[in-house]
């Protein structure tokens, strides 16, 4: 009855500088100081009315471009590519460097392989439900019964094995511990 609205998504692509801001900190909090600017900027060119820093989302390749040099030293300008929808701004780096571009991929890579694999469980589950047979034939009982004693005769062989052992270092004299500090001649009169 009631269709949701939705907001066009405004698109906007700025070369936020960093040098300014970040020289009048100390050392050990410029890339802080970088990503509080790269928010500051944009909510003053997005036009947010409460001045939230709190509605600006960084993708993380946007963070990991500002501290792949470390703390110390992030870099003097940055060029992202901001989504505006509703009062959320969605922030990402419109040229990702080499690095970052074959780390994506592989998370992209990693992230198919696992649906993947989900989507082959969640398949191999409903034709297990569907093939179950309500009586089992003679032959599979009897294997069933083998494996389980098997399983049995591994488990108690190993406890005997565990106990024999046991058994043996029990008798064995112990050997005697030698003092980790001589004692002084003096002493030993």
């Amino acid at each position: 009855m009631t269709e949701k609205i939705k907001t066009p998504i405004e698109e906007k692509e700025y070369i936020i500088p960093l040098r300014k801001s970040c020289e009048k900190v100390p050392r050990y909090k410029k890339a802080n100081k970088a990503i509080r600017t790269i928010k500051e900027f944009l909510v003053r060119h997005m036009k947010i009315r409460d001045r939230d820093l709190n509605k600006i989302r960084l993708d993380r390749y946007v963070n990991e471009f500002v501290w792949a040099r470390g703390i110390r030293k992030p870099p003097i300008r940055i060029k992202v590519r901001a989504f505006k929808e509703g009062d959320i701004v969605k922030v990402e780096l419109s040229e990702l460097p080499e690095k970052l571009k074959f780390k994506k991929l592989r998370e992209e890579r990693k992230e198919q392989k696992l649906t993947a694999i989900h989507k082959k469980k969640k398949a191999e589950e409903k034709e297990t439900e569907a093939e179950k047979k309500p009586e089992e034939t003679e032959e599979e009982k009897e294997k069933k019964k083998e494996a389980e004693e098997k399983k049995s005769a591994v488990v108690e062989t190993g406890i005997k094995e565990a106990k024999e052992i046991a058994r043996r270092t029990k008798s064995q004299t112990k050997i005697q511990k030698q003092p980790k500090h001589q004692k002084r001649m003096t002493l030993q009169k």
